[in-house]
């Protein structure tokens, strides 16, 4: 590949992979991200040049990041009042059927050329301040309902990841079980290094202003100055400090409970 095949490899437009949230625009389905990287995936056929293997080759050593179903817990499934799934599925249901697509999904990210690729489960979304706030619980308690059924799910990727690997020539998926290791940081240790200081994790309460009943941040609302000590930025989603201690188990897995059946560090080095 010449340095001008590479330059333009690397000036491809974002293909628009991503999930918004509730409050943060259209949700882009798995499906239709996976239809965005097949456009990527012929943009880049077309800069190599007709030769698959070529193509074949550049993917398999690209580092794959996906993660599912959060947003079908904590923007569907407990959300009775607009969504009819709780009534349709038992939560062991709800998870199978899950799992189901999840696994066509990663098969379809295969056969597009990804060979490593790491899967993400779902963290404890009971814990999160809005999840909390909607059941009447104060302080730090979590919703067990949301995390039991959750957890349902995350249980199933590990046998999901066995089966691709055994079946799928050359795949390369590893799991990590973002349940685990944000559970630990959000009860297990209070006390966190980051840049090189300690900071004491708040828990129970998120660092932005927002409503109660709302995941999101008030605009222009305030937030807290101390953002290193919070676990959680918004109602819903992990802070900086939180997200860059997992990112760092993540890699370099600290407990052999972190990743399976490796760390994203092994992944890229194989």
């Amino acid at each position: 590949m010449g340095l001008q095949n590479k330059e333009e490899l690397y000036m491809l437009p974002p293909p628009g992979y991503s999930k918004a949230e509730p409050g943060q625009g259209d949700r882009i389905s798995m499906d239709e991200q996976l239809r965005n990287h097949q456009t990527i995936v012929s943009r880049i056929m077309a800069i190599l040049g007709e030769r698959n293997s070529a193509t074949e080759d550049y993917l398999s050593k690209c580092l794959y990041s996906v993660g599912m179903g959060g947003n079908d817990y904590g923007s569907n499934y407990f959300l009775p009042q607009f969504y009819p799934t709780s009534r349709q599925y038992t939560p062991d249901q709800y998870a199978s059927v899950l799992i189901k697509q999840f696994d066509l999904q990663l098969r379809t990210l295969y056969k597009l050329g990804a060979r490593k690729i790491v899967v993400f489960g779902i963290g404890p979304q009971g814990c999160a301040p809005v999840v909390r706030a909607r059941a009447g619980i104060n302080g730090s308690s979590c919703v067990d309902v949301v995390n039991n059924a959750v957890q349902l799910f995350n249980v199933k990727l590990g046998p999901l990841i066995d089966e691709l690997n055994n079946g799928l020539p050359g795949a390369k998926f590893i799991y990590v079980d973002a349940f685990h290791i944000y559970s630990s940081l959000y009860s297990g240790t209070h006390h966190i290094n980051l840049l090189k200081q300690s900071y004491l994790v708040v828990t129970n309460a998120s660092c932005c202003e927002v409503i109660t009943g709302s995941p999101t941040c008030i605009p222009q609302g305030t937030s807290c100055p101390n953002r290193g000590d919070y676990f959680w930025w918004d109602a819903l989603h992990p802070s900086e400090a939180t997200n860059l201690m997992f990112a760092r188990r993540s890699y370099n897995a600290q407990s052999p409970l972190d990743t399976y059946p490796f760390d994203i560090n092994h992944l890229v080095l194989i």
